[in-house]
């Protein structure tokens, strides 16, 4: 099954039909494009909380059931494994259990009795995953491990109870929240032991280091922080089933930022998270699927949004790649010195540095160890006296893997302005001079912190704040937390390492903002 790639807010939409989250009807072309790109499984998430009548019946509109049949079998047809699953309806009615128990419990049997009896026959590539993101309401770890233990065994009785294929189909059984923390998969381990049946998967999904995944904390670099995240992930759920013959799948992944835009996790960071993620999944024999709601293949022209992002998940299921300590490089004109970047080798060996292309000669960059040092001579020749942005493009090329591009940036201090405009519509005039904005600070005079999160001075990007079109503007949800009158004085910080301060004050709905 492995790699495998999921239909994203598709059949999962709470909506009327499949498009009403926006993505296209789906059509047997997108399995064919799923299936070039190299994937071998697609998970199809399906809603039907929506779809169901009422009790006792709870029967499945037989048109959204033909429809998610023959969604299936498109897939199938492209010769790829398929994973359903039952989605949005853990947190729709699912998440209700403790308080309507046998309501919840029957609506859920039956549910599953319609599709074991539609399934019950489809190829064995066909695999059952109980209920997505499992969570009940009002209720501590302890009780909703046992409300889940009764869902997932429900589900093994009622799927294997139908007979024909599905008699050992593999089934797919979620932890709570299908999180990896050491209390919850020793919780579904409990479930396994008790099934003993060699044809069940575990699941669990994985979105990163939170505040990584959604750049906000500081943390907008996948530092030593949120690598160890990873691997810890990785290591309890091979070491929790891998290592006791249970196979996992990893029902999704990716970064809880992009449900925004791709761009909130800075491009080179991203790549080292995809990359390293990978290699653990590779190498602690964990299937992968992708979590795609429409922001990565382009479901109607088939093409990949972020080919270097794709090329990087794509070369992961092989083999590792060499990485650097940044991906930018930015260079004062009139004041360039010489840099120096920290590269990732993965025990390769540098093949040669490239710019723009052109294979650079040894005397031009110097290489020590892990060390690559970009002479200012250099430097100065690639920036020269153009416009502030990006002036050259440098490949680290290794003796295996993709090439680690860095990207040389001619670029200054940030020039701020003075503003004014109201809560629901505030930007500071920004003339970035090439810079690049990375992250937030909001603090008020005292020191305390201001904005949502207030646990940290750090804000999130793109939810409180995001550079736009010459502005850095400030959204509706910063100013929603911050005191009446209270000025906050901000620290921008810049992928250059430079810093800006400005401050805000907030008067009702008028804002002011001034440099410094």
């Amino acid at each position: 099954m492995q790699p495998g790639w999921n239909l994203g807010n598709t059949l999962d939409s709470v909506g009327a039909d499949e498009t009403a989250w926006g993505n296209p009807r789906v059509t047997a072309d997108l399995f064919d494009a799923v299936e070039d790109a190299g994937f071998n499984s697609v998970r199809i998430p399906a809603t039907f909380g929506q779809h169901q009548g009422p009790a006792p019946e709870y029967a499945v509109d037989p048109v959204f059931l033909d429809r998610v049949e023959e969604v299936v079998d498109m897939a199938l047809d492209e010769g790829l494994y398929v994973l359903l699953d039952v989605h949005h309806d853990s947190w729709q009615w699912v998440n209700q259990m403790p308080a309507r128990h046998d309501e919840v419990v029957a609506q859920y049997d039956a549910l599953w009795e319609q599709l074991a009896e539609r399934f019950r026959d489809h190829s064995r590539r066909l695999l059952l995953e109980s209920v997505n993101e499992p969570q009940f309401a009002g209720v501590d770890d302890a009780q909703a491990y046992a409300l889940l233990d009764e869902l997932n065994v429900r589900f093994h009785e009622i799927v294997r109870a139908t007979g024909g294929r599905n008699a050992d189909r593999v089934l797919v059984l979620p932890t709570l929240h299908t999180n990896a923390e050491q209390g919850r998969l020793d919780a579904l381990t409990a479930t396994f032991e008790a099934l003993d049946d060699p044809n069940l998967a575990a699941t669990v999904h994985y979105y990163g280091y939170w505040p990584f995944s959604v750049n906000v904390a500081g943390g907008y670099r996948y530092d030593a922080t949120a690598q160890a995240d990873t691997e810890g992930t990785f290591t309890r759920v091979h070491d929790s089933f891998v290592a006791r013959g249970i196979p996992v799948i990893l029902g999704e992944y990716g970064l809880l930022g992009f449900d925004r835009h791709t761009g909130t996790i800075e491009q080179g960071e991203k790549l080292k998270f995809f990359e390293h993620l990978g290699h653990l999944a590779r190498t602690t024999g964990v299937t992968t699927m992708l979590w795609d709601n429409g922001q990565h293949l382009d479901r109607t022209t088939f093409e990949w949004q972020d080919p270097a992002l794709f090329a990087q998940i794509e070369e992961s299921w092989k083999r590792r790649s060499g990485t650097a300590s940044t991906d930018q490089v930015f260079v004062t004109p009139g004041a360039v010195t010489d840099q120096t970047v920290t590269l990732q080798l993965h025990d390769y060996r540098v093949k040669d540095v490239r710019l723009d292309g052109r294979k650079l000669k040894d005397r031009e960059y110097r290489l020590v160890g892990d060390q690559l040092t970009l002479p200012a001579a250099l430097l100065e020749r690639v920036v020269g006296t153009g416009a502030y942005g990006t002036r050259g493009v440098l490949e680290v090329r290794f003796s295996k893997g993709l090439p680690w591009r860095i990207e040389v940036v001619a670029a200054d201090a940030p020039v701020l302005a003075d503003a004014t405009g109201t809560v629901e519509a505030f930007a500071v005039p920004t003339d970035f001079r090439g810079d690049r904005l990375a992250t937030m600070e909001a603090r008020y005079a005292d020191g305390t912190n201001a904005g949502p999160h207030p646990w940290t001075s750090f804000k999130e990007f793109d939810v409180t704040f995001a550079p736009e079109d010459g502005h850095i503007v400030l959204r509706p949800a910063f100013f929603a937390e911050v005191t009446d009158g209270a000025p906050v004085s901000l620290t921008f910080h810049f992928w250059s390492g430079r810093t800006a301060e400005y401050t805000v004050t907030r008067t009702g709905t008028t804002v002011t903002g001034t440099v410094g």
